[in-house]
């Protein structure tokens, strides 16, 4: 009798908990899923949660012992109920075939859903297939414009790709200068591949010092091997100052 006591009491716990949840804001419910423990939030996402079944589906997407199809299944819940962040992970399910077959087309849809809603990665994403033209009509200037949507959030990838198409006149009109501020922009956001741009058009431009220091902060933010590629390509540089970079630095 005390068993069943204990675990009835347990059990109405656990389902207020999951109302409180119910009734955080977006912002506030993400945080407190953050720190909710594995099981809570299997049982939170079983109750409906959205936000929960998101969180759900990237611990079995990225955890200790990964179950892609259960990651994409769980997305695929929280997406139905209309969480941007959700629509954007089915699409990336479907682009990388994570859990499924890879559809590209559908990961468009999924993407452009996302991207409707506001999300900055779904604008971003929805993009990339747009300027590549994977499983969708080629649009280099439909493209940009999704690029410069995310930019505009601060998207720090987007904003790199945008100042590539300014500077190569990729689906917009050349323009240098945006080029500049864009991948200013990107590389204070903290993106390598920016602060590589941003440093080899200061080299460009005379300011080897500005240069030095940019192409510093994106060896140093790069993963191993792009960081390898960048000092390959450093250590051919007609500025002795740049090219030392591409040499190992003493421990």
């Amino acid at each position: 009798m005390a068993g069943r006591s204990t675990a009835a009491a347990e059990a109405e716990a656990h389902y207020r908990r999951m109302c409180q949840l119910g009734e955080m804001r977006e912002g506030e419910l993400a945080q407190a899923l953050s720190a909710e423990p594995a099981a809570w939030i299997e049982s939170a996402a079983r109750y409906g949660l959205a936000e929960a079944q998101l969180r759900l589906g990237q611990l079995r997407l990225d955890g200790a012992q990964p179950d892609p199809a259960a990651a994409r299944g769980w997305f695929e819940r929280a997406a139905a109920q209309g969480l941007p962040e959700a629509m954007n992970m089915v699409g990336r399910c479907l682009e990388n075939g994570w859990g499924g077959p890879v559809d590209l087309p559908a990961a468009g849809a999924w993407y452009r859903r996302a991207a409707d809603a506001g999300l900055d990665w779904g604008q971003y994403n929805y993009a990339n297939l747009l300027f590549d033209g994977r499983g969708l009509p080629q649009d280099q200037a439909e493209a940009c414009a999704w690029y410069a949507r995310a930019a505009a959030q601060g998207h720090a990838r987007a904003m790199n790709l945008l100042a590539r198409a300014c500077e190569e006149g990729w689906g917009v009109a050349r323009d240098p200068a945006a080029a500049r501020i864009w991948y200013r922009r990107s590389a204070e956001a903290g993106y390598f591949r920016a602060q590589y741009n941003h440093a080899t058009l200061l080299a460009a431009g005379g300011d080897v010092a500005g240069a030095v220091g940019w192409f510093e902060q994106a060896l140093a933010g790069a993963p191993a091997d792009a960081r390898a590629s960048m000092a390959e390509a450093l250590s051919r540089h007609p500025e002795p100052r740049i090219a030392a970079l591409a040499r190992p630095r003493a421990a």
